[in-house]
């Protein structure tokens, strides 16, 4: 029985044919599209027709333009009753997929004679005869050409068209209709086009309720439970009931929103009188458009304004009897000067406020070459057989870039080339694979095939990294590889002072320092900025839609996972796996295994006391020295997918299970049960563990606290003697005492516990006082 062949994961160097095969991985080219290899199409655009004959059936002409190269096609919208119809659409076909020697444009009336339509005329270009077009020429202007009847004479209308040999480097590809699509017919075209994103100017939005006046309410028995509530959109955030149970009630609360321009919803806020569970009266209403808040970046807060409430009465007459209004206190502020967050913060591709003047200067370029993927797995099934539609999407800062959907191939070809502008290295550029589920009838969401994250700080400066990163995916039956993507990533560094600068600058903006937000409310507001793009982008054409958008974004990344739980645990091991070396090292000095080592040891300690200056230059020598052994040992590759790391190969299935389960649990009855009862389990050895560390904690702090009054009494008394003693005795003769107490032989040892251990065990927490 054949071994099964286990699955490749790793990150492989490769050396594609880009930049013409200038490019060896140092040199630095100044071409656009020199991290692609170049592919060469046969571009034609469509502009126009004038003077169509009508037909002889009902004298009219309903034209359309059909482009036949070989056995590809691609056809124009058509028009009804129209001689001077106006397209001007590309089509664009793939050179490595044609045979033809030449290239024919029929213009045709939809009108179905002898089994199919009448070709009103045509033209023919021979290959060789078409012309060449290389960017950054100027744009092919299109050109009249008279048509030619089936049987050669010249028939009557003229067609304005261009056609021309270009590549993907053609301001015209990521508008035109591609061959390697052509399978895709209708509006589903449109799906298949690569496209550039921008991301809606996202603000923090904040609402701060100080108090109100004169409200009225028809309960003259009862204090009333007054609070705010306020709707943006879909979000509703309410303050606490005031404390002030009263008609002019304070609370002096934030409520913070997330709102992206042009701003489409107002921000309306209504004064409840809490009845009961789900009951409320309404007390005031306010509409206030986004337009009117005053956009800040500075620490001060927004000026504290009252704003006329709206009482809800009854009929006209009832209104006119109304002699005051209630009003609101409140500051209401589009705060700039935050960064708002809509990916995970240790995954963020963009850390600069909303403001525009906020924002540092620019460090450099980072270019990414998006080239092709190989040994994709079937997604789905059409015609009897598995296939796969796959196009990528990548996001950097607040631009994403969508390439064109290869059609029906498990080994695409991108060669697409997208350039942003970096701010600081500290940031990640984010790039999946999906693959299309909405070019045939049917729709559905679009499948996962894989993600790639590359922190630009891990990038050397100038160099083209060209490898294969796996495609991982991670399935309730485990982890699985969807395939491998190549990529040419490049950080080009325009300011190399401005680069090292950012080092010593906040992370984030200052208004994150001096007015910080609680993790609550960044993961609150995180979740309403995901929603609000996956909102925004889903309304482009073609959509980026919401299963992709927040794929990107990592949303459900903070949701329960015992795999990440162990994954992390694992990491911080692998921290101290290094201090706990060193303690074992300095454990068999002290137990002298090696007398020699442990002499030198001695010996370097002793130095170090009688030379105190010599102890910080021998650590930065100490660490200089490592770094620089450590260089040949150097990361050569940008870090991927780590599946180990991960704990991914080694998850069980119940814990996949758990993981892809939906929120609330979709599952019921024993399987619940289980995870609840292992969930208590975990819960309780943290609880255990932050307990221990706790009363440890309390143990050094009841030393003062007369606690234990004996204990405090002798520590009292330990530190009146060892002040006078450390006063009369020189230092360098104390600590060196001390190391040669520390560093005695075994055989002067007693393997129990020391007097400070056992004095300190012995100390009183408040762990007592716990139910």
């Amino acid at each position: 029985m054949p071994t099964e062949q286990k699955e490749d994961f790793s990150l492989k160097e490769t050396s594609p044919s880009i930049g013409g095969g200038r490019v060896s991985g140092r040199e630095k080219l100044t071409s656009s599209f020199d991290l692609v290899e170049q592919m060469e199409f046969l571009y034609v655009r469509i502009v126009r027709a004038r003077d169509l004959p009508g037909n002889n059936v009902t004298n009219t002409c309903d034209p359309y333009v059909e482009v036949k190269i070989g056995n590809y096609k691609g056809t124009t919208i058509h028009f009804e009753k129209k001689p001077d119809p106006e397209w001007n659409q590309v089509f664009a076909f793939a050179k490595d997929r044609i045979q033809a020697s030449s290239a024919d444009i029929l213009l045709k009336d939809k009108i179905v004679v002898n089994g199919g339509d009448q070709i009103i005329g045509k033209i023919r270009f021979d290959m060789p005869e078409i012309p060449k077009r290389v960017p950054p020429d100027s744009p092919l202007a299109p050109q009249w050409y008279r048509l030619e009847a089936s049987n050669g004479t010249r028939a009557r209308g003229e067609l304005m068209f261009a056609i021309w040999w270009g590549s993907q480097a053609d301001e015209a590809f990521s508008d035109a209709w591609h061959s390697d699509a052509a399978a895709v017919s209708g509006e589903s075209i449109m799906n298949c086009r690569s496209k550039v994103y921008v991301s809606p100017k996202l603000w923090y939005l904040r609402v701060n309720v100080i108090e109100a006046q004169d409200l009225v309410t028809k309960l003259k028995n009862r204090n009333p439970e007054v609070r705010v509530k306020a709707v943006l959109g879909g979000v509703i955030l309410k303050t606490r009931v005031s404390q002030n149970k009263s008609l002019n009630p304070t609370w002096n609360e934030d409520l913070m929103f997330v709102a992206a321009e042009p701003f489409d919803d107002p921000l309306i806020i209504t004064v409840e009188n809490e009845l009961g569970p789900n009951k409320e009266e309404c007390l005031g209403r306010l509409v206030m458009p986004l337009s009117r808040a005053e956009k800040r970046f500075l620490p001060l807060p927004a000026s504290p304004q009252w704003y006329n409430l709206e009482i809800n009465v009854g009929d006209d007459q009832e209104k006119k009897n109304v002699k005051f209004a209630s009003r609101l206190c409140m500051r209401f502020s589009l705060d700039g000067g935050y960064h708002v967050f809509d990916e995970a913060t240790c995954y963020s591709s963009d850390l600069r406020s909303t403001m525009k003047p906020l924002w540092p200067p620019v460090i450099g370029v980072l270019e990414l070459g998006i080239l092709s993927a190989k040994g994709l797995l079937p997604m789905k099934s059409r015609d009897g057989r598995g296939t796969t539609d796959a196009y990528s999407v990548a996001k950097y800062a607040n631009k994403w870039v969508r390439t064109r959907t290869v059609v029906d191939s498990f080994d695409p070809k991108w060669n697409e080339q997208y350039t942003w502008e970096v701010y600081d290295p500290y940031t990640v550029i984010t790039l999946v694979v999906f693959d299309n589920c909405h070019l045939h009838s049917g729709g559905g969401t679009d499948s996962r095939i894989g993600k790639v994250r590359i922190r630009l700080s891990t990038l050397e400066t100038d160099r083209i990294y060209t490898h294969s990163y796996p495609l991982i995916a991670l399935q309730q039956n485990g982890v699985k590889k969807m395939g491998e993507i190549q990529l040419a990533v490049r950080f080009t560094c325009s300011s190399f002072f401005n680069l090292l600068q950012t080092y010593t600058q906040p992370l984030l903006p200052k208004m994150h320092y001096i007015h910080p937000l609680s993790p609550y409310q960044i993961d609150s507001l995180r979740h309403q900025a995901t929603r609000m793009l996956s909102s925004r982008l889903s309304r482009a054409e073609p959509p980026l839609r919401k299963e992709v958008v927040e794929y990107l974004l990592d949303v459900g990344s903070q949701m329960w996972s015992l795999r990440r739980g162990k994954a992390n645990v694992s990491r911080l091991m692998g921290f101290l796996q290094g201090i706990v070396a060193v303690w074992i090292w300095f454990d068999q000095v002290r137990q002298w295994k090696n007398p020699t080592t442990t002499l030198l040891v001695f010996i370097l300690y002793s130095i170090v006391i009688f030379f105190p200056q010599m102890i910080v230059p021998t650590t930065l020598l100490f660490l200089f020295g490592t770094g620089v052994g450590n260089f040949r040992k150097r990361p050569r590759q940008p870090p991927h997918m780590d599946i180990k790391l991960s704990q991914a190969d080694t998850a069980l299935p119940s814990d996949l299970e758990e993981e892809f389960d939906t929120f609330p649990s979709s599952k019921h009855g024993q399987i619940l049960t289980a995870r609840y009862d292992r969930l208590r389990s975990i819960g309780g050895r943290i609880v255990m563990l932050i307990g221990d560390l706790a009363t440890q904690l309390e143990r050094i702090q009841s030393l003062l606290s007369w606690r234990d009054p004996r204990a405090t009494s002798m520590f009292l008394m330990f530190c009146l003697v060892a002040a006078v003693v450390i006063y009369m005795i020189p230092l360098r003769v104390l600590l060196l005492v001390s190391g040669a107490f520390v560093m005695r032989h075994p055989r002067f040892r007693i393997d129990i516990p020391a007097l400070p251990q056992n004095f300190l065990r012995r100390l009183p927490a408040k762990a007592d006082s716990l139910l």
